[in-house]
């Protein structure tokens, strides 16, 4: 008797919408584009077109759109200092994020602002949804934490210098090729080597490279911390000279394992370790059965009217096409 195909896993899009949001205002800003009103519009337009772009290769059956909460943060509650080294927004991009959700819920699009968190919240709990509700999931972000998400169900579209078409699709076998680094144990390399973005020092000493060696020899700093507590970092040790061999380099192992016994250094692995990690719980308001909010097409009339206040003709007959039709694209 013939079996049939297994139906194809339906696909969730989730959009870290501030992190479009400022990529596309510092590399658009000279064009000085503006909307029907005059108001500042060259970073919603490049936000837009390149969902546009990300809807109509992926092919979504649902697609979300992460936002930063901007009145209030529960990791600056913790940690007052949280990204405080960054420059001042600029006026014009603030305008922008401050309209973008609005802009984004009024053309039909399904958009979360989690009370107290950001964006990445958001994304971290789509993958969460998607690898429980057996979805796939595929996350457009320029920002390199939401690696930590990647898995058998999550893949990440990371923005660069290509747009939506140029830029890498990542899964965990193309993020350890790329940089080395599993993807479950993303978060422990990011702690170890901070985030000066969001002000947060790494490890004193431990930079990029020793971080790497250090994972891809220990597998995880959960065994790190096991081997310096109950053997005094012999198996490290032992484990990074041996690498070291390996590859003609000099030994490192007794000097890692003494910038990771040094006062504190624990103490801001851990701190970071909990600051960088996001909430997988937040409610996307999203349906298994791929009904309800979120839901692909939506309504022409909102998409015309919205997307034509940019004053983009090119603009306003590609969202026509790819959010009111079945799409074209192919993941």
């Amino acid at each position: 008797m013939p079996t049939s195909d297994p139906a194809p896993q339906r696909l969730l899009l989730v959009v870290d919408a501030p992190s479009l949001l400022h990529r596309n205002h510092h590399a658009r800003v000279g064009s000085d584009l503006r909307d029907l009103g005059n108001r500042p519009a060259w970073a919603l337009h490049g936000m837009l077109r390149q969902v546009l772009e990300a809807i109509d290769r992926f092919d979504p059956d649902l697609a979300v759109f992460g936002f930063d909460d901007r009145t209030s943060s529960v990791r600056s509650a913790t940690y007052p200092d949280y990204k405080a080294g960054r420059a001042q927004k600029q006026p014009e991009l603030v305008d922008q994020l401050d309209r973008a959700a609005a802009m984004l819920t009024a053309m039909g699009l399904h958009t979360v602002t989690p009370a107290g968190l950001e964006a990445d919240d958001v994304s971290a709990s789509a993958a969460a949804w998607a690898e429980r509700e057996g979805w796939q999931c595929v996350v457009v972000t320029s920002d390199r934490d939401t690696f930590a998400h990647l898995s058998a169900s999550t893949r990440v579209l990371r923005l660069i210098d290509g747009g939506i078409h140029g830029s890498p699709l990542l899964d965990p076998a193309r993020l350890f090729t790329m940089y080395g680094v599993a993807a479950e144990h993303y978060l422990d390399y990011a702690a170890l080597r901070g985030d000066a973005s969001d002000n947060l020092p790494g490890v004193s000493g431990i930079g990029k490279k020793t971080a790497e060696l250090l994972l891809a020899g220990m597998g995880s700093m959960q065994e790190v911390w096991a081997d310096i507590e109950h053997a005094g970092g012999a198996n490290l040790v032992a484990t990074l000279d041996s690498i070291a061999a390996e590859q003609g380099g000099r030994r490192i192992g007794a000097g890692v394992l003494k910038k990771l016994t040094a006062p504190g250094a624990r103490e801001q692995f851990e701190f970071n370790r909990s600051m960088m990690t996001s909430r997988a719980d937040v409610d996307l308001a999203v349906s298994p059965d791929g009904s309800g909010p979120g839901r692909l097409p939506v309504d022409p009339a909102a998409v015309a009217r919205v997307v034509g206040y940019l004053g983009v003709a090119e603009t306003t007959e590609l969202a026509l096409r790819v959010l009111t039709h079945p799409s074209t694209g192919t993941p």
